[in-house]
């Protein structure tokens, strides 16, 4: 019977740990991966190396970007003392696809989910007390989700708000960033 060699089973172990790829997938992948010139591979490997080593959390949102601060944090346009608090930096992309919202951001990185093992102090919410007791943020609200845990996330969050900070609770007409998708920019989708 024939194996894999040791590094084609190497990367099929690899791709099989990604989300959403099993062992058959991972399988293909590699194969297609095998088909392709060398250079279209190389490629690859660049685009994840660059990922891995040039992208980093923002000092003071916690968004992700290759400079310290973001360009979200860094505009000047930008209106510093309104603050929208968001899970994962994806649910930021989601609003920033609307082009509606001005203000700046605040990445928790998680939600408290103390089944899964998520507790407070593995979110940002210290850096997120730090941000506040400048004095700078006047408002502060949150993107909505559906689940529980978000709302304890979010529960959390106000109560580190300070007595010259008005936080405004997400509302339920505000769609769930769970179930918003961008057809265009300027444009959303409940």
């Amino acid at each position: 019977m024939s194996t894999y060699t040791q590094s084609l089973q190497q990367l099929i172990t690899q791709l099989s740990k990604l989300p959403g790829i099993g062992a058959r997938s991972a399988e293909r992948i590699a194969f297609h991966l095998l088909k392709e010139n060398a250079e279209d591979a190389m490629l690859l490997a660049d685009a994840i190396r660059d990922v891995k080593t040039r992208i980093r959390n923002c000092s003071i949102c916690y968004n992700l970007t290759e400079s310290d601060p973001c360009s979200i944090c860094a505009d000047a346009d930008r209106d510093q003392g309104l603050v929208c608090i968001v899970e994962q930096p994806k649910d930021l992309l989601a609003l920033e696809a609307t082009g509606l919202y001005k203000g700046v951001y605040h990445v928790l990185l998680g939600r408290i989910a103390p089944l899964e093992g998520m507790e407070a102090g593995d979110l940002t919410i210290d850096a997120l007390m730090n941000r506040l007791a400048t004095g700078m943020v006047r408002l502060v609200s949150s993107s909505r989700s559906r689940s529980i845990s978000c709302s304890d996330s979010s529960r959390r969050a106000s109560s580190v708000c300070t007595r010259s900070t008005r936080w405004t609770p997400p509302f339920r007409s505000r769609p769930s960033l769970s179930c918003l998708s961008i057809n265009q920019p300027g444009e959303w989708t409940p």
